[in-house]
């Protein structure tokens, strides 16, 4: 699998995901569920959109994925 895994694509494809969270419509739920399903989505995009930011590398077929966390300077 390492010879055809291409991280590069990966990160792109968490990218699209986080995208997709975004346009995506809520369904037709109301009171708590409504929430939760907010809470999720919102998860769901951050998680998504953190490894659509990373910097891949395959290396000895280790993946590693590095994000910058720290908070952009002025």
């Amino acid at each position: 699998m390492a010879e055809s895994f291409n991280p590069q694509d990966m990160v792109l494809r968490f990218r699209e995901r986080a995208d997709a969270v975004q346009r995506r419509g809520l369904p037709p739920i109301e009171g708590a569920d409504r929430q939760r399903f907010i809470e999720a989505a919102r998860l769901d995009f951050s998680d998504y959109a953190m490894i659509g930011d990373a910097t891949a590398t395959l290396e000895g077929g280790i993946l590693r994925l590095e994000i910058d966390l720290r908070p952009p300077s002025n």
